[in-house]
């Protein structure tokens, strides 16, 4: 493998030739999520779709730096936002860990190149944060589960061709402990008894669905890990969750610049206020940065870092967080109108209300962050008792 910054150079003239030169439609929309998959493709194609995955499953077998690298080339070149989540970034590093050589060979590929969609089935209607209450049930007949169940708030779920879920298979060992008996499945969303309704967000997308399983018939080779296996598995999977996407620090410093030209389109290039608030979150996103370039180091030398996932959670839905808020005080302040987008779109060029939309729902994902993947406050609780070896928040 090149240099990184001979890397660097070669990916940034890929992304200057292939980048769409008009922004694609909503991946929330059929017609714009076919657009992303289309440019998935493209990606993949050029070997960019995950630089640091194996070479037989379709990557190109570089270290964590490289993907640092091309991740910042990335959101500099402003490129589309990837669709395939649920399987680069959650499915793809867990089935390299508890995998088998088939089900890599079998998924990965078309993982990558966005034939398959993917999606991820942990939540359930009375089971959020305390995931190990999941109800949905795999009974084994001969080489196939049957699953009943429902799962929800799954993301992509409208779209996603498959989904990796968590099913109790065994539920005597669940009364005995809650954590056992649970098995890690995955089913094609394809097979017959599978009913996916799409969900509608306030703002009328459709970015999560809920799931419905009646008798669904799933081969036992769908399995990763061991069967009666899933909970360590499923924690593996919130570690990816959690903690530092590489290079998606360069997600966080391409908002503070957004913010910066928002500061100019308001025309307070010269407020105190303004420009303090666009420093601290240049400061917080920097530190990220380097925290992320610490943890490829460590990574790279062989260090688990499961234990900082909840660190890297509680840092980055934060900052994100800090920076949208940020951006919706400063076009409140334009007008005392407050935030009912009906009057703003009245009140607002069609330009400035497009630029208050967009900050708006960012706003609201960034608020969603702090909750999925666990809480702020569950991720609190970990750093503080497996972490750092305080005392046990009291149980009821």
């Amino acid at each position: 493998m090149n240099d990184i910054e001979e890397f660097r150079t070669q990916a940034r003239d890929w992304l200057t030739a292939h980048v769409p030169k008009e922004p694609l439609g909503s991946w929330t929309s059929p017609e714009g999520f076919a657009q992303h998959r289309a440019w998935e493709r493209v990606l993949f194609e050029g070997g960019y779709a995950a630089v640091d995955w194996p070479e037989e499953y379709g990557g190109r077998g570089a270290d964590l730096f490289h993907t640092i690298a091309f991740a910042e080339e990335y959101y500099r070149a402003k490129a589309p936002a990837r669709i395939n989540m649920g399987g680069l970034y959650l499915l793809g590093p867990i089935l390299m860990r508890y995998g088998t050589e088939e089900q890599r060979r079998r998924w990965i590929p078309r993982m990558l190149s966005c034939e398959d969609i993917w999606c991820q089935g942990f939540s359930e209607p009375d089971s959020g944060s305390d995931l190990a209450s999941l109800r949905t049930q795999a009974v084994r007949e001969g080489d196939e589960f049957v699953v009943n169940g429902q799962k929800i708030w799954t993301s992509f779920g409208g779209f996603a061709d498959w989904i990796f879920a968590l099913v109790r298979t065994d539920p005597e060992a669940g009364r005995e402990n809650k954590h056992r008996g649970i098995t890690f499945l995955c089913v094609d969303l394809r097979t017959p008894g599978v009913e996916v309704r799409p969900l509608a967000m306030v703002d009328g997308t459709k970015a999560f669905a809920e799931v419905f399983f009646t008798d669904v018939r799933v081969p036992v080779a769908n399995v990763v890990g061991e069967v009666g296996d899933g909970w360590r598995v499923a924690m593996s999977t919130l570690g990816f969750e959690r903690g530092a996407v590489f290079g998606d620090h360069a997600k966080y410093s391409a908002d503070v610049a957004s913010f910066a030209s928002l500061v100019l389109a308001c025309g307070l290039e010269s407020d105190a206020l303004a420009l303090d608030e666009l420093g601290r979150l240049f400061v917080e996103t920097e530190v990220y940065r380097a925290n992320v370039y610490r943890l490829a180091a460590l990574a790279e030398q062989g260090t688990d870092l499961d234990l900082r996932a909840s660190v890297n959670k509680l840092y980055w839905t934060e900052t994100q967080h800090h920076i949208f808020a940020a951006g919706l005080d400063l076009m409140g302040a334009l007008s005392p109108l407050g935030y009912d987008s009906s009057v703003m779109r009245n009140t607002l060029s069609p330009r400035a209300f497009e630029a208050w939309a967009d900050w708006h729902h960012r706003y609201w994902y960034a608020r969603a962050a702090m909750i999925f993947g666990g809480t702020s406050e569950i991720q609190r609780n970990i750093i503080s008792e497996r972490l750092l070896g305080l005392p046990r928040e009291p149980r009821r």
